[in-house]
Parts: C-alpha cells; sequence; structure tokens
C-alpha cells in the first residue's frame, strides 16, 4: 500500500530524514517510534504531499503528489488546524466538499457520535477545548474512508474513553483492510495495537521489526525502543 524509497528531507543544512526506505502491506498498523526530532513528523508530512523531498513516495502504486493517491489518504495531524469561523459540522462538510464525497452525512454523524461531538455540531472550531479539536481532527481525517491514515501522536488530549473508542476503531479500520501508520512517544498507548514498528533516531531507521520477531527474540516493544534510542547515544558520548 505504501512504498518510500531513499527518502530525504534537509531543511537547509539539517536533515530531517535521511534515505529512508521501506512498505507497509495492506490490513497492518506500524507504528512510529522515536525520540522529540528523530523526523517522524518529518516523514508523516512528506507522506501526506506537505513538504517537497528527494526520493520517491507511492500508494498503491501512485505518486503521493497525485490527486488519484491523496482521494486513498488519510491524515491526521498533531495539532488540529481548525477555522475559528466553521462550526463543527462545516468542517465535515468542507471535507466532504474537498474529496467530493457524496452521501457523507450519515459517516459524519456516526464518526461525531463515536468520539462524543454529536451535541457540538453547532460549535465553533475555537469554541472546542483542546480535547474536542482533537477528537474533530480525527473525525476529519477519518469522514473520506481512506485506505491509508497517517497519525501524527493522535491521543494526545484525549480522554481515556476517547482513547478506547479510537483503539477500537483501529482495530477496525485494519480489520476492514486499511494501513495505519501511528506516530507517538507514549510506548505503552499503542503497545497492543501495532504489527510491525518503525524506529526513527536522529532522521534515520534505526529499527524495523514486526510483533512476530520481536516475540521471538523475547524483547518488549519498550526493550527495543530503549536498546536502540540508548545505545546511539551511548556510541556518540563514546567519540
Amino acid at each position: 500500500m505504501l512504498n518510500v524509497t531513499h527518502l530525504t528531507k534537509r531543511y537547509g543544512k539539517t536533515l530531517g530524514c535521511s534515505d529512508l526506505s521501506f512498505d507497509l502491506p495492506r490490513e497492518s498498523i506500524t507504528v512510529l517510534l522515536g525520540p522529540n526530532g528523530a523526523g517522524k513528523s518529518t516523514l508523516l508530512k512528506s507522506v501526506a504531499g506537505l513538504l517537497r523531498y528527494e526520493g520517491s513516495i507511492t500508494i498503491d502504486g501512485k505518486s503521493n503528489r497525485d490527486l488519484a493517491a491523496k482521494r486513498l489518504l488519510g491524515y491526521i495531524p498533531e495539532i488540529p488546524a481548525l477555522y475559528p469561523n466553521l462550526t463543527v459540522a462545516e468542517h465535515m462538510e468542507f471535507i466532504a466538499r474537498a474529496y467530493r464525497l457524496s452521501d457523507y452525512r450519515a459517516r459524519a454523524d456516526a464518526l461525531l457520535d463515536r468520539f462524543e461531538l454529536s451535541d457540538k455540531k453547532k460549535k465553533f472550531g475555537d469554541e472546542l477545548s483542546k480535547g474536542m479539536q482533537q477528537k474533530l481532527n480525527l473525525c476529519l481525517g477519518l469522514l473520506p474512508s481512506p485506505s491509508l491514515i497517517l497519525m501524527d501522536e493522535p491521543m494526545i488530549g484525549l480522554d481515556p474513553h476517547a482513547i478506547k473508542e479510537l483503539k477500537t476503531m483501529m482495530e477496525e479500520l485494519r480489520r476492514d483492510g486499511c494501513t495505519l501508520l501511528v506516530s507517538t512517544h507514549i510506548i505503552d498507548s499503542v503497545d497492543m495495537l501495532w504489527d510491525r514498528t518503525l524506529i526513527m533516531q536522529k532522521g534515520n531507521l534505526a529499527a524495523d521489526v514486526t510483533r512476530a520477531s520481536l516475540a521471538d527474540a523475547g524483547e518488549t516493544l519498550e526493550d527495543l525502543f530503549f536498546s536502540v534510542t540508548e545505545a546511539e547515544a551511548g556510541q556518540e558520548e563514546s567519540v
């Protein structure tokens, strides 16, 4: 579903991502881990087509810059980008029009209901609490029924009930054939969900493992994360 080949992104002289290559299959949840500044958000924004980069990114065999690929993609950014003068319902309509969705209202209502926003349809974007903004952020990203879903720290700001609902929904999406790439730095928040993990460190792909291979090695996801990131930190100190 997602193919990333030799992705490099530079910010001036600083490397945000350095020669990243990986493939994500359909019907899978991949967790993207790494310390702050590792390049996780840069990777997601590049896949979403929001940044210029070197290399190749394809979605279902189509360049991520093509409209056909963009229609397959759902992107949920870390910080909700809401319009202060649009209501919750108008935000959903805006996305529906952008994706040229027909008969979207039933799905929109179902998403708002699952995230307890049904009674907030007439509220403006700047009237919502941070938690409600994040819930709306999720609804907007999921409304087009994308085949590839990028989530950047999706659980930040959510209450325990919403986190539980999101986890349930992620499992449902995988079962329905979706591919999910979820960036987080809270390892235990996704510990039971993932099929595969990518760990980034300073713009590089430091580890790429499946749940099965990690179980065979007798390691936990937390063990792997700290062994990778602390080993690199130790190497730098010894130089």
